[in-house]
């Protein structure tokens, strides 16, 4: 074997790839974090980590986000426990998105309240899907009364979002929808309602479930009627 065969081995192949991380071409980019979770390294994490903070098309965060689930929990799970605390939006969100895909439930002290609030919607929306995969048993309750607090936030995809994330608890939701219903803002008590019928009936579709709802609060109720 030559000395430039020798030079064509893992850590040569690992290190094209990271260079390929960085290039103008999104196609390049993408083969590049298949590269890297192809073979994973756990010396390259950080590397990964740091891409995703930064990388502008969706379908390469993906991939970086594949590239990280194939390396080791232990490796990976502090580095995005720290990157959920980043000052920058996206970095808190694919973090989010991540750990959602690892599923290892120590990362549930992570989901605090403020990022279930974050004032960035992406954030805010990687976070509820991330709490529903990591709320350990018995904390639904508790989860599904921070969720409500958002009801009424943003506008078609936000609220699908929170409302997927709700249904996904189940019942122990009602109590906390019911009393949203009531709610003095008129965006709240549509979406609770809105949200409890796609709890009742999934195949009802969201934007089905939100015109209801709006008929029903334009007429003063509160969805209890002939129950």
């Amino acid at each position: 074997m030559t000395m430039a065969e020798q030079g064509q081995g893992p850590d040569a192949k690992h290190m094209r790839a990271l260079q390929g991380l960085e290039d103008r071409r999104s196609s390049v980019r993408l083969r590049a974090a298949l590269a890297v979770g192809t073979a994973p390294d756990a010396r390259f994490v950080d590397k990964l980590v740091e891409r995703c903070a930064v990388e502008p098309e969706f379908f390469v965060r993906d991939m970086l986000t594949w590239a990280l689930t194939r390396h080791p929990v232990s490796v990976t799970l502090p580095v995005l426990l720290r990157e959920v605390a980043s000052e920058r939006a996206q970095a808190r969100s694919q973090a989010l998105h991540t750990l959602s895909k690892i599923g290892d439930r120590r990362a549930w002290p992570a989901i605090t309240r403020e990022l279930l609030s974050d004032g960035d919607e992406e954030v805010a929306r990687s976070a509820w899907r991330t709490a529903v995969v990591l709320v350990p048993e018995g904390g639904e309750s508790g989860l599904a009364t921070v969720l409500a607090t958002q009801l009424g936030r943003g506008e078609r995809e936000t609220q699908l979002s929170l409302s997927r994330a709700l249904v996904a608890l189940g019942e122990v939701v009602l109590p906390v929808l019911r009393a949203a219903t009531t709610a003095p803002d008129r965006r709240v008590r549509t979406h609770a309602l809105a949200t409890e019928r796609l709890l009742r009936d999934p195949d009802a579709g969201f934007e089905f479930a939100v015109e209801e709802a709006k008929r029903v609060v334009a007429l003063g109720g509160d969805g209890q009627e002939g129950r």
